[in-house]
């Protein structure tokens, strides 16, 4: 008997904050529709989806298994290491997957992959589905379910009066999300900045409008008497000044006809340091150091190393640990949990400098504790022959113990040994006082 059953049948079903069918026509304040189409137009946007997409589709994936002796070793042989290394289905490549889904995630906080399983039940295949078309809810019973919509454009099925929705199980879905209010659905990035993103996008198009109408302020053309006419004249003045290629012509205004600007500068409405906020603006949504985005304002050499680094540890390890958890919950086999699991490697990209790294390596090989060919292994060289000591951990043989260095080399710790006519304990001869005689 399951005694949660009635807890969870009576929980309200998976919500995704702005998201589905109202996402996509969803308006700002700025009198903008945002959807993850005009949030991509967006330049700031662009290039912070495709920084993460390409970051986390770059790290190398691998698939290990914990040895007798504790050890992590890559495991070859198991079948998701041809699926989430090399080709996750026959249409895409491992990096061409990860960045889709990655762009999924980022867009609309959820993104989602079919499981293809053989009758062993290894996963054989994946095949990355479109969030907008996933609902996520509960049975009768209070089980989750996904259901997927089909594409319209299929008309064969709708002929057929076929039912245009698949019913997925847990274990037939890679869910991957973002932040979210219950743990099963994340929210829309895109969807809870929309007014952020709605203004960017508005002052872009602010700023266009204004270079096509001929990088001037607009106004008005004031004739003493009446015209016959002034859709003729507003299309000869657009025509003969409008446009960026027009800018700055000598006008020649006949008839008494007099120009009035009424408009402000964009200077004076602060129209490009509205652009750069929102630059900002949209990078602190998805976590991305300005720097990244083209905007070196407060980087310098000496701290872009360190926000390089920021980055990795802030912005990419809570994604990367997502990725993990959610491909070791739904693509391992019950039985094979407690010894396999899958992991990326991110040490490409928290190396330092060349000299930095090299520096540290000589500590590490100096101390000990690493080997020539460990050192080889990171700095993606050819292994040393174990024959010719690539293997080897050496020491630096200067050091000694307390105890045999200096006036403790000739004394014994049992304290059997007594010290000699004119000497302590300690093996020196006692010092005089400075009040005894000579």
């Amino acid at each position: 008997m399951n005694i949660f059953k009635g807890i969870f049948k009576a929980r309200d079903k998976p919500k995704n904050l702005g998201g589905g069918t109202s996402f996509l026509w969803g308006g700002s304040s700025s009198g903008k529709v945002i959807n993850e189409k005009t949030a991509m137009q967006m330049t700031a946007v662009y290039s912070c989806v495709r920084i993460l997409s390409e970051a986390i589709a770059g790290l190398p994936l691998f698939v290990y298994k914990y040895g007798e002796d504790g050890s992590k070793d890559k495991y070859l042989d198991h079948p998701l290491w041809r699926v989430l290394h090399d080709e996750p289905n026959p249409e895409m490549t491992s990096f061409v997957f990860r960045e889709t889904m990655m762009n999924h995630l980022l867009l609309t906080g959820n993104a989602y992959a079919q499981i293809i399983r053989n009758a062993r039940g290894d996963v054989v295949a994946l095949y990355p589905l479109m969030p907008n078309r996933m609902t996520v809810d509960r049975d009768s019973q209070g089980r989750l379910y996904y259901r997927y919509r089909k594409s319209s454009d299929d008309a064969l099925e709708v002929r057929k009066n076929k039912p245009n929705d698949v019913i997925l199980a847990p274990s037939e879905v890679l869910h991957i999300l973002g932040l979210g209010f219950d743990g099963l659905v994340g929210y829309s990035p895109i969807a809870m900045a929309k007014n952020a993103v709605g203004l960017a996008i508005a002052a872009e198009e602010y700023g266009a409008k204004f270079f096509a109408n001929g990088a001037a302020p607009s106004g008005v053309l004031e004739h003493p008497g009446t015209l016959k006419d002034p859709e003729r004249i507003r299309e000869s003045w657009q025509s003969t000044f409008g446009g960026s290629a027009n800018s700055n012509k000598i006008a020649v205004l006949e008839e008494g006809l007099k120009y009035t600007p009424i408009a402000i500068s964009p200077e004076q409405a602060q129209f490009l340091e509205t652009r750069k906020f929102q630059i900002n603006e949209i990078a602190r949504i998805f976590r991305v150091p300005p720097h990244m985005l083209a905007d070196l304002e407060k980087s310098s050499f000496s701290n872009i190393e360190q926000q390089s680094l920021e980055f990795v540890k802030y912005t990419l390890d809570p994604w990367v640990i997502r990725w993990e958890q959610a491909m070791n919950k739904s693509l391992l086999l019950e039985s094979e949990k407690r010894d396999v699991f899958t992991k990326f490697n991110v040490d490409g990209l928290l190396r330092g400098d060349y000299q930095s790294r090299m520096t540290g390596y000589a500590t590490a090989r100096q101390n000990g504790w690493m080997s020539a060919n460990d050192i080889r292994q990171l700095e993606n060289l050819d292994r040393i022959p174990e024959e010719l000591g690539g293997d080897l951990y050496l020491i630096n043989g200067a050091m000694t113990k307390l105890q045999d260095a200096g006036a403790f080399a000739n004394t014994t710790t049992t304290g059997t040994e007594e010290p000699s006519d004119g000497q302590n304990k300690s093996g020196t001869k006692p010092r005089k006082s400075p009040r005894q005689g000579t």
